[in-house]
């Protein structure tokens, strides 16, 4: 395994667009089972089946970042299982390459057929996970999901509804490596899409959050 290069360099704004499972961000990917680039409404878009399929890209996007807003565009599907991982952010272990406890996540859970988000950051012992499942949400919709931190709280939404709150100082992550369809340790598989994810080194306010792209076709 190659070993990391530590830095402590910001994070960089980054927007990675899913219409590819071969290059993400401008990076090589690791392709675990069979993601299918699919239409979406907006453009292509990636289709996780919920049975172990997964991107692997060798980044932490938000390395080094002291705040930032995480932002995604997907689809949940109602069908999926209780617990879901979509996104899974990691730092690593410069000499070994292993996982840190260091990680960052959005999550959701099915509850009859809809979904709530979970979104999860944290290190060093410092962490909060924001779940509310009192906000459902239809499934088999495209939605946006944001998770903002500021240094010292954090907050999650869906498109542009605040789903919850709570207290976060935690130091900034260090480089690794980021897991799109379940957890980086290949549990809790994702049934739906993703189409695009936008990660800032800072708190953006809700008029400045990535804005859904117009349809290409309103059929879909």
């Amino acid at each position: 395994m190659v070993a990391l290069i530590a830095t402590n360099a910001p994070a960089q704004e980054k927007i990675w667009r899913f219409d590819r499972t071969d290059m993400i961000g401008g990076h090589k990917t690791e392709i675990l089972g069979h993601p299918q680039v699919i239409d979406s409404p907006y453009g292509k878009a990636v289709q996780f089946g919920g049975n172990g399929d997964a991107v692997i890209v060798p980044e932490h996007p938000l390395a080094g970042a002291t705040a930032y807003t995480w932002e995604m565009i997907f689809r949940p599907d109602g069908d999926g299982a209780q617990a879901q991982r979509i996104f899974h952010l990691a730092s690593q272990d410069p000499a070994t390459g292993a996982d840190m406890d260091s990680r960052m996540l959005f999550e959701i859970r099915i509850v009859n057929g809809q979904w709530c988000l979970d979104s999860y950051a944290g290190n060093k012992g410092q962490q909060i996970t924001l779940l509310n499942c009192k906000a459902l949400h239809p499934a088999d919709k495209w939605y946006r999901v944001t998770a903002v931190w500021d240094g010292k709280v954090m907050k999650n939404y869906v498109d542009d509804e605040l789903q919850g709150e709570g207290p976060l100082v935690m130091e900034p992550e260090g480089p690794g490596h980021s897991s799109i369809g379940m957890r980086l340790n290949r549990v809790f598989p994702f049934k739906g899409a993703v189409f695009e994810a936008r990660m800032v080194p800072r708190a953006l306010k809700p008029e400045e959050f990535l804005k859904m792209p117009p349809k290409i076709d309103a059929a879909k």
